[in-house]
């Protein structure tokens, strides 16, 4: 076994990493962020799945305010280690619209359709 450190992924230039959230039971993709190492880090320090807010330049504990929190499962890093897989378990919606998952559009033959609403 070879010890972790964050600096050894491959960063873009603003030294973020793209992550993809899934569900740990269903397998299902529920969202797409961004970390940078200290919130990987921090991610793995805490097992709070902690991002990094492109918008704010600053750190985002998923569900701080909505309390639609993530707690890390298990962190899987790509072949090219220039993205991240965080299995979660997830509380409530993970997309900032109240759905599930932050993909629920699906694009066929040219038409975008819903494929679910928001929770209530």
């Amino acid at each position: 076994m070879t010890r972790f450190d964050p600096e050894t992924l491959t960063y873009n230039d603003q030294g973020l990493l793209p992550v993809i959230a899934q569900d740990h039971a269903s397998g299902e993709v529920l969202m797409l962020a961004w970390m940078n190492a200290d919130a990987v880090a921090q991610t793995l320090e805490t097992r709070k799945v902690t991002y990094w807010s492109r918008s704010r330049q600053a750190f985002w504990i998923k569900g701080e305010s909505s309390g639609h929190t993530q707690t890390l499962i298990d962190l899987r890093v790509d072949c090219d280690r220039d993205c991240l897989l965080a299995v979660v378990e997830q509380v409530g919606p993970a997309c900032h619209t109240n759905r599930r998952s932050c993909f629920y559009t699906s694009v066929e033959d040219g038409t975008e359709r819903e494929l679910m609403k928001p929770e209530s």
